[in-house]
């Protein structure tokens, strides 16, 4: 599913075609996503002029004139830009007209993504309660040392929750845990803080890469221009069990943590 670096990919792809615009027409084909879509979208949106295209965590905000317009992407959602008229297809389920001829177009298989407003994003139920941004000033290794105290939780499900820290998604943590040399079942209140430092650390380095690369293409995901990802030419450990460690040259090993796979190396990781 597209994760932090997807949606940075997309915001970035889409950013220059929106800022400025103003907007027309909502075309909603489909409300029932994984939540319906509010007649407020239809109700705000039009007429607003859109000042700025942010991102929180894994959600997309239309900052306009009138308020915020959340996206979030679900399992398989996609948003680009076609000429308005351009027509859709039986996965495309809500198109936003601007001004410019243009229109951004929100296309999701699965219907897992979602189509909101908020007058004040920050105190929307979807956001408000979310830790930090893991590339902001406010993450540190400090910080998630003081999180981790008396919890036994792995401290891969652990930097996977999105109300201590967001947008660190499945490949992403197993990546960073790998850079830092920490096992991914070590009980997080057992890291110590100089092995949260090296892990802060490889989460911004991991992420940081992942943006520049385009995001990770995994099944159907492309951003918002339209252009797969590249950083899983780049991976060290998701979904290569069985092959040898860029380090150490042992096979590397896969276990299930939290429903979901986990990639890393017994010698390299403890």
């Amino acid at each position: 599913m597209p994760e932090l670096p997807e949606v940075e990919t997309s915001r970035r792809g889409i950013t220059p075609y929106l800022i400025g615009q103003r907007i027309d027409d909502v075309v909603i084909r489909e409300r029932r996503l994984r939540w319906p879509v509010s007649t407020d979208v239809d109700a705000q949106l039009p007429g607003a002029t859109v000042n700025a295209v942010g991102r929180r965590a894994k959600y997309l905000l239309l900052q306009t004139t009138a308020g915020t317009a959340i996206v979030h992407l679900g399992m398989s959602g996609n948003v680009f830009v076609v000429e308005r008229g351009t027509p859709a297809g039986i996965h495309d389920h809500f198109d936003i007209e601007f001004s410019s001829g243009r229109s951004l177009r929100y296309r999701d298989p699965r219907r897992f993504g979602s189509l909101h407003w908020a007058a004040d994003a920050d105190q929307h139920w979807l956001l408000r309660d979310l830790g930090p941004e893991p590339l902001g000033g406010d993450f540190s290794g400090k910080y998630l040392w003081q999180k981790s105290r008396g919890r036994r939780v792995a401290v891969k499900q652990f930097i996977m929750n999105a109300a201590i820290v967001v947008g660190v998604g499945n490949i992403y943590a197993s990546e960073s845990l790998f850079l830092a040399g920490i096992h991914p079942r070590r009980a997080a209140g057992r890291v110590a803080g100089i092995r949260y430092d090296a892990l802060a650390t490889a989460i911004k380095e991991v992420l940081e890469k992942a943006i520049r690369a385009g995001g990770t293409t995994l099944r159907d995901f492309y951003g918002g221009n339209g252009e797969p990802g590249y950083f899983r030419h780049e991976l060290n450990v998701y979904a290569r069990d069985g092959e040898p460690c860029v380090l150490c040259k042992r096979s590397l090993s896969a276990i299930v943590l939290g429903q979901r796979s986990t990639f890393y190396c017994k010698n390299c990781q403890r």
